[in-house]
């Protein structure tokens, strides 16, 4: 059988990953990851093959590949969700039970209008819980999970009141994929990772797919680098592993999307197919959500995927069942690759056009000049942005999201190093400051400062 999608040749996929990388400047090595059918004969049903550009680090003395290790982020999600179906089929749990069966008699978790949450809300981010508990405060933000603690998690859960009915909207949730991890550990009184491993790698021999990696594993460890291809550290999530804590390589994630489009024969064939199924739509047109994947539909095509970012990777794997085709990319920067994916297993996805980020340079300027722009700034009603200073330094901090370091380049102009973004601060005759602009994305939005 032959596929009838015409996916482009290697030498385009290596030209997009070289424009990406050489000229956009938007990473430093990106590995792209293909599987479908090809030949007539049931022995020559699968091909796969692995297009890379780039390298792990700075140094360019060790070039990326299929075996190379990236963290992949919330593609994690996928794996807990797997995970929670595997047990589910093995008659360990139901989808359907409330995660206050599961969780310490000491810690109350939340419910609504006499109804609880459910392992299945958690699993199509529908629990009404928020994207990140409001006790999530890192003290390092550059690795801003590893300190968060089962204490926090159940402090959090005993006294959230949710805002609206379980089950009634769809909002993605880093909190509820990573509780649901949790609840699965405590169910089988196994770690997350040992989890994965008896219930989906070992299984797959995805060997190179786990948290704690070896000396040999290390080696083949690529850097993550922010937006502006600076080293940065790797993330840890002790807690809430099931959010995003995995990593791998696109070789292991091959033989995953090989049994997702049942390209090869697995005893988990049938159970992957269950986590397929539409559960929910979202608000997003055209974007449902499965237990753990997001479902696109536009032209004509409906391609099921997963994205993932730490500080340092961006990741993305998807299929598409009609074509029987895969794709998985890893990306060593904070900046997006999902065009890169979305356009390989669907052409009329457009590839996103980038510009280098400019570099700029932080000049020292008088701390007590901060004191006028430390408050609240409005974006919009629910999305505050935060300047406080710390030690004679400026810091931002935006609703639901980790507080960063803000970096002068004259007086009044400020820039952040974790993305390409900039902050300007207004002040009147009198010296107060009354606003601000954001410049991000091309985008400057004016924020007023609130009293």
């Amino acid at each position: 059988m032959t596929t009838t999608q015409s996916v482009p040749a290697d030498s385009e996929i290596a030209a997009i990953l070289e424009q990406r990388i050489d000229q956009e400047k938007q990473s430093v090595g990106i590995v792209v990851g293909v599987i479908d059918e090809s030949g007539d004969s049931p022995t020559e049903m699968l091909c796969q093959r692995i297009i890379a550009y780039g390298h792990r680090d700075q140094t360019n003395s060790c070039p990326v590949d299929g075996s190379t290790l990236f963290e992949i982020g919330s593609i994690t999600k996928v794996f807990t969700t797997l995970m929670l179906a595997t047990l589910v089929e093995q008659g360990t749990l139901k989808l359907g039970d409330r995660i206050s069966m599961l969780l310490p008699d000491a810690v109350k978790a939340p419910t609504r209008k006499g109804q609880d949450i459910s392992l299945l809300n958690l699993a199509t981010h529908t629990s009404g819980l928020p994207r990140l508990p409001d006790n999530f405060t890192p003290a390092d933000m550059s690795n801003p999970y590893v300190d968060y603690s089962v204490e926090q998690l159940y402090a959090f859960l005993s006294s959230y009141p949710l805002p609206r009915d379980i089950g009634s909207q769809y909002e993605y949730s880093n909190l509820g994929a990573g509780l649901l991890g949790h609840l699965l550990s405590l169910r089988t009184g196994m770690d997350y990772e040992t989890l994965a491993k008896t219930q989906i790698t070992q299984p797959l021999q995805m060997h190179d797919t786990s948290i704690q990696l070896t000396a040999e594993q290390h080696t083949r460890f690529a850097t993550g680098h922010n937006r502006l291809n600076q080293p940065v550290p790797y993330w840890n999530f002790p807690t809430l592993a099931g959010a995003g804590a995995l990593r791998s390589t696109a070789n292991d994630l091959l033989k995953f999307l090989a049994v997702n489009l049942q390209l090869v024969s697995s005893p988990l064939n049938l159970i992957f197919q269950t986590t397929h199924t539409v559960q929910t739509q979202t608000e997003t047109p055209g974007l449902a959500i499965a237990l753990g994947w997001h479902l696109l539909n536009h032209h004509e095509t409906e391609i099921v995927f997963h994205d993932g970012g730490t500080g340092g990777f961006r990741s993305f794997l998807g299929f598409v069942k009609q074509k029987r085709l895969g794709v998985v990319v890893l990306s060593n920067s904070e900046n997006d690759v999902n065009d890169i994916g979305l356009h390989l297993l669907e052409s009329r996805y457009p590839l996103a056009k980038h510009h280098p980020p400019k570099q700029r340079q932080a000049i020292q300027v008088d701390p007590n000049l901060f004191d006028a722009y430390v408050g609240r700034y409005e974006i919009a009603p629910d999305f505050i942005l935060t300047i406080t200073k710390e030690h004679d330094r400026l810091y931002a901090q935006a609703t639901g999201q980790s507080q960063v370091e803000l970096f002068a380049e004259t007086e009044t102009q400020f820039f952040i190093t974790v993305v390409d973004a900039q902050i300007t601060f207004f002040q009147d005759p009198q010296g107060h400051v009354k606003h601000l602009i954001l410049h991000q994305a091309g985008q400057e939005i004016t924020a007023l400062k609130l009293n």
